[in-house]
C-alpha cells in the first residue's frame, strides 16, 4: 500500500529567513511565534523575537506553555 504524502515540512531556519525579509504572511507568523514560544527559542535569539512574542501572547495571538490558564 503506497504511504500518503506528507508536506515538506519547512525548516525553522527557512521559517526565520521568510520572516525577516517580511515575506510571510500573519497566520504563519503567528505559527512561526507560537513554535519559538513552544520550543523557547523566542526568549534565546536577538530580542526583538521576545518582544514579538510578549506581544503577540499579550493580543491573544500565541499562548505561553510554561503559564497556567486559569
Amino acid at each position: 500500500m503506497p504511504q500518503p504524502k506528507q508536506a515538506p515540512r519547512v525548516d525553522l531556519t527557512t521559517r526565520i529567513i521568510e520572516y525577516e525579509s517580511g515575506e510571510m504572511e500573519e497566520t504563519r507568523v503567528i505559527e512561526l511565534f507560537q513554535d519559538l514560544v513552544n520550543n523557547g527559542l523566542a526568549w534565546q535569539l536577538q530580542g526583538s523575537y521576545g518582544r514579538m512574542a510578549m506581544a503577540l501572547i499579550r493580543e491573544g495571538y500565541v499562548t505561553d506553555p510554561r503559564r497556567k490558564e486559569h
